[in-house]
């Protein structure tokens, strides 16, 4: 009977595994959810870390996915999860740095050593990086900057934005979109 409801798992939609574990909060319906993406997961992780802190990384991910799946409605799963992969990525990064800027280790996971705490895009310190999506992000008209914020920061669906700031729904898609793309061509001005 265990092999059948494994089978069931495996070919289940990512919808129906979500709702499945959120009605029962039963770890075997994430866990096979996390399968299909693991390595998505893993490949993000080696943007930033070497492959052993990578390998702990994406397990400290799923646990913090027990959570943030229980409290966030989700559309779609592969691009959710990147984004709270990126994300968990980028604040450990930062969280690695003591106050004078050097490199620390944080649950006893190095950073990857490549020019100093240099991220893949051209060597870009990863704080100054940072630093300059902040001011991007400042930059942006009231609304765009309050959807981005909500939806890739806060991790919050477009219903989740549309509730919280009264904007109709296809404003918030619309929003997000041009706020995504504003904050590129900001940062690739910034780089050149």
């Amino acid at each position: 009977m265990a092999f059948l409801h494994h089978n069931i798992m495996k070919d289940a939609d990512d919808a129906v595994l979500i709702l499945e574990y959120k009605r029962s909060g039963q770890l075997d319906y994430l866990a096979a959810l996390y399968q299909r993406y693991m390595n998505l997961v893993y490949g993000v992780c080696l943007r930033y870390f070497d492959e052993e802190s990578s390998k702990d990384v994406v397990m400290q991910i799923f646990e913090e996915l027990i959570v943030k799946l229980q409290q966030h409605e989700v559309q779609n799963f592969k691009s959710w999860l990147h984004v709270l992969t990126k994300n968990h990525c980028l604040m450990k990064l930062r969280s690695m740095k003591n106050r004078e800027g050097k490199e620390i280790s944080l649950d006893g996971l190095p950073v990857m050593e490549n020019d100093s705490f240099a991220h893949h895009e051209n060597g870009v310190n990863i704080e100054v990086h940072l630093q300059g999506m902040e001011k991007c992000l400042d930059a942006l008209p009231e609304e765009q900057k309050r959807s981005v914020d909500l939806f890739y920061l806060k991790e919050k669906s477009y219903k989740e934005v549309a509730d919280i700031t009264g904007y109709d729904m296809k404003k918030v898609k619309s929003y997000i979109q041009n706020g995504k793309r504003n904050l590129k061509i900001c940062m690739e001005q910034q780089d050149a």
